[in-house]
């Protein structure tokens, strides 16, 4: 069969290349074929013996000529139709010859690419052996690529990386290499690929010089290293300063306290003031350096605990209040009832942004007051807390650049009032790390309106049945407030307000007593800035006409009111929302409290009781190795009634410890100061807790006495003395 095959094939060759040759021969056969049947037919016919019939000849004649008819036109069709596929083949072919050129220079292209290719480019078959290589590869390799095809080449590997497989099972690591350059590293990536079909798969290599990348990389992880150590030791630093400054700033400020507090003439008195606002001001001063310090570093955890935000409000303004008082300035709160009672957060952190700006409030405001306002913010679970003065006052060029470190209103200002020039900044830190924002609005002249609103999300049992204030029902009552000044007695009247309360401000006394008779009033609250006659005479006037008759008094002007029977309450201002609370429900009339004596209410606890002293001390054991602040204690702790025992070092505390037990006599409190010489404060607390593990009843309480200021020495404390 392969034989007739190929003699067709050469035959059809052969009439391709002589077309005129092979219309010749058919033309020839056909007009032979032709003339010998008409030749044949014409002799058989004259024969004497041929039968011939005229009419079947012109049938069969006509049969044979149809039949032709038929075959030629079948032919014709085909003819026709082998024509469109020889040029359909045609077409393909061309086509194959084209796909088949750009295929080559694809190939061309492709090896030449490779081969010139910067990065390390090898293939290896199933047994390692190299069956193409580029000319990186030989450069680095320093052998020709005729050498390299066919042998287990590989570079000597100094040091191994690690390896990684991606989702495509591409290998990826990182080889240390020995060439003739030196020492490089290579970044491989691995796969398996398939050249041809049938064929088996081959590994293939991608290599890429990252020497310059790994070494920098090594470089920044050292400069890393030497930034942490660099940061632990500013850390360490921090601490030590904290802890060596803050233990004589302590003794300066707490025993100037005390020189005041002794009889002295007013020349002492004024050396004495002096040396107790440089030591706050230095402290002041410590503080914000070591708070900047802490955050730059990165050192400011946050804290997410629930915890109680009108008693964490009025702290804040009970703690400003002396200084607002001193400036003749009044400050006053007021958290709306709609924030739930309890919130989760970092209180410590919330508090010092409030004090800071509370304190700026106060310095910064010569007449009128400070007002800090809480409300649910404009976002969910957003809290907003106002800070609000009638003080000097920001220009409008002035109030991006106080956020900055450093920087402050103007020159003036600085020297005027003094300052670093950080708190601010610090205060917007601490917001931001918080998740919430800071703004200012401010009018020179006018006084200013900072506006702080951090997310704080409900604690789970923060429901309206744990509310700290219960609120009385004022409604239809009708309270009458005098006060001169407008701050405190705004916001006490939107209280009063909010409870139902029919609420009348009035800021001249006589004022107040000629509204009294128009109608009956549940409450008087009379502030104690006006003078004294015109107070004794408006409570007076009012035992007629109102249940409660109350006086509103700061500490300092305590002794300066006159005991009387006009009255039927004091309440200390700034004034708790618990205590008005409390004040307004009760009924009746009750007696006046003695207002030279102790026993004067100058606040009431949620439940409207008044707080009292303990009737005998405590026994405490203080554990201070620095004199002057064990000499201080002592004195704060005699001044309040207390028995205190001072030990120098751990040992020493320990001991009297295990005395006052084995006597009979525990000690009720221990004051531990956590750096101590011989033995620690942390040593010695849990020398004690394993004393008591086991025993009944109550361990000892024992508190940190530490000037530090990093996280984890209050944690470690916090660890050790709770355990």
């Amino acid at each position: 069969m392969g034989r007739i095959f190929r003699v067709k094939l050469r035959l059809r060759r052969f009439a391709r290349r002589h077309p005129w040759l092979v219309i010749a021969i058919r033309s020839f056969m056909i007009f032979s074929a032709a003339f010998g049947g008409a030749y044949g037919f014409i002799a058989g016919s004259r024969s004497e013996h041929s039968g011939y019939d005229a009419h079947a000849f012109a049938i069969g004649t006509s049969f044979l000529f149809a039949v032709a008819c038929v075959a030629l036109a079948t032919l014709s069709m085909r003819l026709r139709w082998m024509r469109k596929k020889m040029r359909k083949i045609a077409l393909h072919n061309e086509a194959l010859a084209d796909r088949n050129w750009e295929l080559k220079e694809a190939e061309e292209r492709a090896r030449s690419l490779f081969e010139s290719q910067g990065d390390l480019i090898v293939l290896r078959d199933t047994e390692g052996h190299i069956t193409f290589v580029n000319d990186a590869y030989c450069e680095l390799a320093e052998a020709p690529r005729s050498a390299l095809i066919g042998s287990r080449f590989a570079f000597t590997v100094l040091e191994q990386g690690d390896a990684a497989i991606e989702t495509n099972g591409t290998r990826i690591h990182d080889q240390k290499i020995a060439t003739a350059l030196g020492p490089r590293w290579i970044a491989w990536r691995e796969g398996l690929i398939r050249t041809d079909a049938g064929r088996p798969a081959e590994l293939e290599c991608v290599g890429r010089d990252v020497t310059d990348r790994t070494e920098t990389e090594r470089a920044l992880a050292e400069a890393r290293d030497q930034a942490d150590a660099a940061s632990r030791a500013k850390s360490r630093f921090l601490a030590m300063a904290s802890h060596e400054i803050r233990t004589p700033l302590n003794g300066i400020i707490g025993m100037s306290s005390l020189l005041m507090d002794t009889p002295l003439t007013p020349e002492q008195m004024t050396y004495a003031k002096a040396v107790k606002t440089s030591g706050d001001a230095l402290l002041s001063l410590i503080e914000e350096l070591l708070d900047y310090s802490k955050i730059e570093a990165g050192k400011i955890d946050l804290e997410q605990r629930p915890f109680a935000l009108s008693a964490l409000i009025e702290d804040i303004t009970e703690l400003l209040a002396p200084r607002a008082q001193a400036r003749q300035l009044e400050i006053a709160a007021y958290v709306d009832e709609r924030l739930p009672a309890q919130v989760i957060g970092d209180a410590a952190r919330l508090r010092q942004v409030l004090l800071n700006l509370a304190g700026n409030a106060i310095k910064f405001t010569s007449t009128g007051g400070v007002a800090l306002i809480v409300e649910p913010g404009i976002w969910p679970n957003e809290i907003s807390f106002l800070v609000r003065d009638t003080g000097i006052g920001i220009a409008p060029e002035a109030q991006q650049r106080i956020f900055r470190e450093f920087e402050q209103a103007d020159a003036r200002i600085g020297r005027n009032y003094g300052g670093t020039g950080l708190g601010l900044s610090i205060s917007e830190r601490i917001v931001k790390r918080m998740g919430g924002r800071i703004a200012l609005e401010s009018k020179p002249g006018e006084g200013s309106t900072f506006e702080v609103a951090i997310p704080l999300a409900a604690a789970a049992d923060s429901g309206d049945e744990q509310k700290t204030v219960a609120m009385p029902d004022l409604t239809g009552q009708s309270i009458m407030l005098v006060a001169p000044q407008s701050i405190e007695a705004s916001l006490v009247a939107r209280r009063l307000q909010r409870w139902g309360g029919q609420t009348c401000v009035v800021t001249d006394a006589a004022v107040a007593q000629a509204l009294l008779p128009e109608r009956a009033w549940h409450a008087v609250l009379i502030d104690g800035a006006l003078d004294a006659d015109d107070v004794e005479k408006l409570g007076a006037a009012a035992r007629v006409h109102a249940t409660e008759r109350i006086v509103m008094f700061t500490p300092a002007t305590r002794h300066d009111l006159k005991p009387s029977s006009a009255f039927t309450g004091y309440l200390v201002k700034p004034l708790r929302a618990a205590s008005l609370a409390a004040r307004l429900s009760m009924a009746g009339e009750v007696a006046s409290p003695n207002l030279a004596g102790e026993a004067l209410i100058e606040a009431i606890d949620p439940k409207g009781t008044p707080s009292t002293s303990p009737s005998s001390g405590l026994s405490v054991l203080v554990a201070e190795d620095n004199e002057i602040n064990a000499l201080l204690m002592r004195s704060l702790l005699t001044r309040l009634g207390h028995r205190a025992v001072i030990t120098t070092n751990g040992e020493a505390a320990l001991e009297s410890w295990l005395a006052a037990k084995s006597a009979g006599t525990p000690y009720d409190l221990v004051l531990m100061d956590i750096q101590m010489p011989q033995l620690d404060g942390i040593g010695a607390t849990r020398q004690i807790r394993a004393r008591e593990a086991g025993q009944a009843g109550l361990r000892t309480p024992v508190l940190a006495l530490t000037a530090n200021t990093l996280v984890e020495d209050g944690l470690a404390a916090t660890r050790h003395l709770a355990a």
